[in-house]
């Protein structure tokens, strides 16, 4: 999983791994559990997709729907 983030740019590393914790966080789990695991495997997919900076919050409550209410996450 971490091998993917090889082909980001630091500022998208950054941006994937701070949209990452702060989900979790509004989600209540660890980064290192599985809806943790399948969220950062999301932004990374999102981030090579050439999502912009504004939309990966967005996409990725879309994309994380059945984890858990979107209405929680906020941009």
């Amino acid at each position: 999983m971490l091998q993917s983030l090889i082909s980001l740019s630091d500022s998208d590393i950054d941006l994937v791994t701070n949209t990452v914790h702060a989900w979790c966080r509004t989600h209540h789990c660890d980064i290192d559990s599985a809806d943790g695991h399948r969220a950062l495997t999301t932004a990374v997919d999102l981030m090579q997709s050439k999502h912009t900076d504004e939309g990966l919050v967005q996409s990725m409550a879309r994309r994380l729907a059945p984890l858990g209410d979107i209405s929680r996450v906020s941009p």
